[in-house]
């Protein structure tokens, strides 16, 4: 089992990410909200990963937290959630939202998640719950410097997250939300609201 790389950033295109570990090119996926802290191609990086495998194919997937890991493997547990739902999930909102979600039966903002339907959600709320009954919030401790950053991080994915399911709704596939975003993104780093990145988003991709 591969459960953490350590190694160089070759490449990162949602989902993603290309890791030099020794001389070895390590392909694995990573939810959106992993991209965000990630450092800048060519630098060190140290990922949290899971190995899954299936008769098809075996892949790997990588987070930028063991927290995240933690809730993609009791998410995959659920019947009917995949790896494919799970990352999409953690896209879809920070790890610290969905756990406030499920402990709130907030049905409404999960079904938000593309790909999450009503009855997945009430699934999830119904099979989760008790298991994140001990999951700690930044509320529930005091603030340290780490944690207002990933705060922050957490405010750009949810624009991030706004944005491309406004794209998908569109009509276009999540793989290409992504990358439309990503282009925003580096055309207007400063894009405060998820209307401004769906503007920016369309126009890269004209």
């Amino acid at each position: 089992m591969i459960g953490r790389l350590s190694g160089i950033l070759l490449e990162k295109q949602a989902p993603y990410l290309l890791v030099d570990v020794g001389g070895v090119g390590y392909e694995v996926q990573a939810p959106m909200t992993s991209f965000y802290p990630l450092p800048e191609i060519g630098e060190k990086v140290v990922l949290h990963t899971h190995l899954s495998i299936s008769e098809n194919a075996h892949q790997l997937f990588a987070f930028y937290t063991n927290e995240e890991r933690l809730l993609f493997r009791t998410l995959i547990k659920v019947n009917g959630v995949g790896p494919k739902m799970a990352l999409a999930i953690l896209s879809g909102m920070p790890a610290d939202e969905f756990v406030h979600c499920v402990k709130s039966d907030n049905v409404a903002a999960l079904v938000k998640v593309p790909g999450v339907g009503k009855k997945t959600a009430e699934r999830l709320i119904i099979e989760v719950k008790d298991k994140l009954a001990d999951w700690g919030t930044p509320q529930d401790q005091d603030i340290t410097p780490a944690q207002v950053e990933a705060t922050s991080f957490s405010s750009v994915s949810a624009i991030v997250a706004d944005a491309e399911s406004a794209l998908i709704a569109l009509g276009y596939k999540p793989t290409q939300a992504a990358q439309m975003v990503s282009a925003a993104q580096k055309l207007e780093p400063s894009a405060q609201n998820s209307e401004a990145l769906i503007r920016l988003s369309l126009k890269s991709a004209s």
